[in-house]
């Protein structure tokens, strides 16, 4: 099978970032969507174009290890690859490509020798601090190759504390060359969509202190592993969702992960545990029944959340609290990969038919049950907006599809205004208006003026006959909404102008490449205070922005596609009065 276009477009993001740039790479896969087989093929191409390169793979998960390396092998036969790993029983240190367990190789590098790129999966993993096994590993490595490249694979580019991995003065990583996330992978039919329909118990961990970026290990146990509280989950659990066929539960610690085994195990359903003590052949035994069905559930205390391969699991219950999004995002994304009907070619029909395939059959969807407010701590899988260490812990924007007005109930991003799962739309949220008149042009040519803007909102614009969606952009002045569309997945000039404005509002480069890159990190931008309009007929053009805290961005350069004319086109009639009107002409 031949990649899928994101997996080709991944590996040549990273060969073109090498073409003009001599940093470390990062590349962005959701969970479920094929690292393994992009992260061979980039192995792969690298030995095909440099013959005598060296190549080092390494991660913590043994499983990860094996199957990275069986991956290699599939797509390439007769590849010069080898495996360092203890717990699978082999030494193999002068392979061209070199599999690495990291427990086992971190201190052995005058063994292993000169690596020329050494890849990094779960990425998200590598500590900040100098003295972690891998953070010694490669300064090791370094000294035997100071020219070494570091390439990193994952589906949380952001550390524990929520910072970015290509961010800050410690960062490993210089750059995310790609990213392919949930959302992309639900919409293109090769993930499996999860829902999130509030529970009515939760957990309560207001006295629980953190420690290292996270929760205090002792005293979260402590405020959730109750059994009366055990009892009342299990009991929605299984009143609610016990017709799933697979079922994985996050707990919070050993003794916690054991409790609700037993309980589970009590309520006359097959559960194991797994933890960080559990003997390899335990846990490949475990996780091998998991698959084929003979177990219902399994416990566990975080070791799950990577490295772990079961398609089947359509239920997921968080009873475990975490400051990570890191950890929050891996957890769901468990549920995430796909079965399709036996036979379907999921390669030879489009999206469209994918997502009608995975809908009939035995999984359409995967329920999270969130018992421990990650979600309203983190917000929605696909639109996390890691937060700056220090700047408070408020919740993620969140807002519920209402039952009572026909919705379903289901937990969603506060931007959205229709939900995914049962297509309720959302009214326009009101506005504060000041107590003046609405305007509209009196004549149709006039001299440009500047509105002081009240506020100011982005929303998703799906565009025509087509073409790419845009940010529809809305600036409250008085009474009067002046839209402006902005295009980050467009070309050419509708494209630079979009990078302009970004630059000019403080946001950092690189610039989004999609409308919902855009939403997400919508955060990072100034306020916009003022505009300046001019009437075009009934509508006004939107001349320029002045962004607030006073900045000066006179001195902010175009960006480098930039190739657009100084002056605004006579046909951009992005800003109306009448929003019905509009859309009949909007170009895109």
């Amino acid at each position: 099978m031949g990649l899928r276009y994101f997996q080709r477009d991944a590996v040549d993001e990273v060969f073109d970032y090498w073409g003009h740039t001599a940093g470390n790479p990062l590349v962005d896969m959701a969970t479920g969507t094929g690292k393994s087989i992009t992260l061979g093929t980039l192995t792969q191409e690298m030995i095909v174009k440099y013959p005598d390169m060296r190549v080092g793979i390494v991660t913590h998960v043994v499983e990860l290890v094996e199957g990275n390396f069986l991956e290699l092998l599939g797509i390439y036969p007769f590849a010069p690859a080898g495996i360092l790993a203890a717990a699978l029983g082999r030494r193999d240190f002068d392979a061209q490509i070199l599999f690495c367990q990291l427990q086992t190789a971190w201190n052995k590098t005058a063994a292993i020798g000169s690596i020329d790129v050494l890849i990094i999966d779960e990425a998200h993993l590598v500590p900040t601090n100098g003295a972690t096994m891998y953070r010694k590993m490669i300064d090791q490595l370094l000294l035997l190759n100071p020219d070494m490249k570091v390439v990193g694979f994952t589906a949380t580019p952001y550390r524990l504390d929520s910072g970015r991995l290509d961010e800050g003065d410690d960062r490993l990583f210089d750059d995310i060359v790609y990213t392919y996330g949930i959302r992309e992978g639900i919409d293109d039919g090769y993930l499996t969509p999860i829902t999130s329909t509030q529970t009515s118990v939760r957990q309560n961990i207001s006295g629980v202190g953190k420690l290292g970026g996270d929760f205090k290990k002792g005293a979260l146990a402590a405020a959730v592993d109750k059994e009366a509280l055990n009892r009342q989950i299990l009991e929605e659990v299984l009143d609610v969702e016990g017709y799933r066929r697979k079922a994985l539960f996050f707990c919070a610690g050993v003794q916690h992960a054991t409790n609700q085994r037993d309980l589970i195990r009590e309520a006359g359903r097959t559960c194991e545990v797994i933890h960080g003590d559990t003997h390899k052949n335990d846990r490949r035994r475990i996780i091998a029944a998991f698959k084929a069905g003979d177990i219902w559930g399994v416990t566990n205390d975080n070791v799950m959340s990577t490295g772990t391969n079961v398609p089947g699991i359509d239920l997921i219950v968080d009873s475990s609290p975490t400051a990570s999004a890191s950890r929050y995002v891996q957890r769901v994304g468990r549920g995430t990969r796909v079965i399709y009907p036996p036979g379907f070619d999921s390669e030879a029909v489009d999206a469209e038919a994918r997502r009608a395939a995975i809908a009939g059959h035995i999984k359409p969807n995967c329920r999270y049950m969130d018992f421990a407010g990650n979600l309203n701590r983190h917000g929605p899988v696909d639109m996390i907006e890691p937060k700056v260490p220090g700047k408070g812990d408020g919740e993620a924007p969140i807002k519920i599809c209402p039952q009572d007005e026909g919705g379903c109930g289901e937990q969603l991003h506060a931007s959205l205004r229709i939900c995914w799962k049962c297509g309720h739309e959302f009214p326009e949220p009101e506005t504060k208006l000041d107590k003046t008149a609405a305007d509209a042009p009196i004549i149709s040519t006039a001299e440009p003026t500047v509105r002081e803007v009240a506020s100011r909102r982005f929303d998703y614009h799906e565009g025509k006959a087509n073409k790419p969606p845009s940010v529809k952009t809305t600036y409250m002045c008085g009474l009067t909404a002046m839209r402006e569309w902005l295009c980050p997945q467009h070309t050419g000039y509708a494209k630079s102008k979009a990078d302009r404005w970004w630059l000019k509002h403080g946001g950092e480069r690189p610039f989004p490449k999609s409308v919902r890159e855009w939403l997400e990190r919508q955060n990072e931008l100034l306020e916009t205070m003022e505009i300046t309009v001019e009437p075009n007929g009934k509508y006004w053009n939107i001349v320029s922005q002045q962004p607030g805290e006073n900045q000066q961005f006179a001195d902010v350069p175009a960006p480098a596609n930039d190739n657009a004319p100084e002056v605004t086109p006579a046909n951009d009639n992005a800003k109306v009065i009448d929003w019905d009107e509009l859309d009949d002409i909007i170009p895109f």
